[in-house]
């Protein structure tokens, strides 16, 4: 848990793109998140994918502050026309309790109902994220995961 430390959310800048992609370097998070990029070492292609996503009116995107500095991101996006979320926290600062504090933040000003979370069937930290946040798991899904070079199963969940 966080006692001392605040999380505060804000608009996510151009510049604070560069801090995400090292982020998504760390191969154990990359692992974990599965569902990643093809090559998510070509910070040309992530740097032109996500410059998009902050001019997208569909997409609420929050970089994550503990005490000034970036220690990651969270969103709001839709795909097919469902409301989903994601997140991610630098490496250093897992089990804090930041990913929770900054979704349920996110949750507070995102009026968007329902709204889905996706995650690997083995990453457990992020099962609780979303399950201390008040989502439900509904289902189950499977799909090629670039991380892992593999098919895998992974959790639905769902926020009304």
């Amino acid at each position: 848990m966080i006692y001392n430390d605040e999380i505060i959310l804000r608009k996510t800048e151009i510049s604070d793109l560069n801090t995400f992609f090292i982020f998504q370097l760390d191969s154990e998070a990359n692992y974990l998140a599965a569902f990643t990029p093809k090559n998510h070492t070509d910070k040309i292609a992530y740097l032109q994918k996500y410059t998009k996503f902050l001019t997208d009116p569909t997409i609420n995107m929050r970089t994550i502050m503990m005490n000034n500095i970036i220690v990651g991101s969270v969103a709001k996006f839709e795909i097919e026309g469902e409301a989903e979320i994601t997140y991610w926290i630098d490496k250093k600062e897992w089990g804090k309790g930041i990913a929770t504090k900054a979704l349920k933040n996110l949750m507070a000003i995102e009026n968007t109902r329902p709204v889905f979370g996706r995650v690997a069937f083995d990453n457990l930290g992020s099962q609780r994220v979303l399950e201390n946040c008040g989502f439900v798991k509904i289902g189950t899904d499977k799909g090629f995961a670039n991380a892992r070079q593999a098919e895998i199963e992974e959790f639905i969940y769902k926020l009304s």
